[in-house]
């Protein structure tokens, strides 16, 4: 859980402004476990604006769930550009919202190969009606905890950033 009172200060300001625009968002989660829309429902009228969170976490929950193609799992790896872009247009098109963000990375302490370090993370963000965007991070092995966290931050940003295509 976060309890970050600077964070969730933060995700108030972006419900406001979602809530303000009429437009809803969705979450598409594997290595933060639903640690983004837990962060969003901490504000109160969060309802107006996250239309659903999915937890994806297996390979296989990202292919039955969000339509992800096994084959770019297999050729790509699920922490990688391909997936998270899929990850996010495939949460777009299974929900009602306006704005989907992924999320998929390795927070360690395994899981980890020399060209995916613990650390490594990928998010994808959709805006309906445009192209899919992705950003990359790499934060080190800080600990599971502190890698989930910044990667919701991170999340958080992408969610502000997209504000001015809703």
């Amino acid at each position: 859980m976060i309890d970050d009172p600077a964070l969730i200060a933060r995700a108030g300001v972006l419900i406001a402004a979602y809530r303000e625009r009429q437009r809803r968002v969705v979450t598409a989660e594997s290595c933060t476990g639903g640690l983004l829309a837990a962060l969003l429902t901490e504000v109160a009228g969060s309802s107006a604006v996250l239309e659903r969170g999915f937890v994806t976490y297996s390979n296989e929950a990202k292919a039955e769930v969000l339509g992800v193609d096994f084959g770019i799992i297999s050729e790509h790896g699920a922490v990688s550009e391909p997936v998270a872009r899929a990850m996010a247009d495939g949460a777009l098109a299974q929900s009602r919202a306006d704005v989907a963000l992924a999320i998929t990375g390795i927070a360690g302490p395994t899981g980890a190969t020399a060209t995916k370090p613990v650390g490594l993370v990928h998010f994808g963000l959709v805006t309906a009606g445009r192209t899919t965007r992705h950003l990359e991070r790499r934060y080190g092995d800080l600990g599971r905890a502190e890698v989930r966290r910044k990667a919701v931050e991170d999340a958080l940003g992408l969610l502000e950033a997209a504000l001015t295509e809703v």
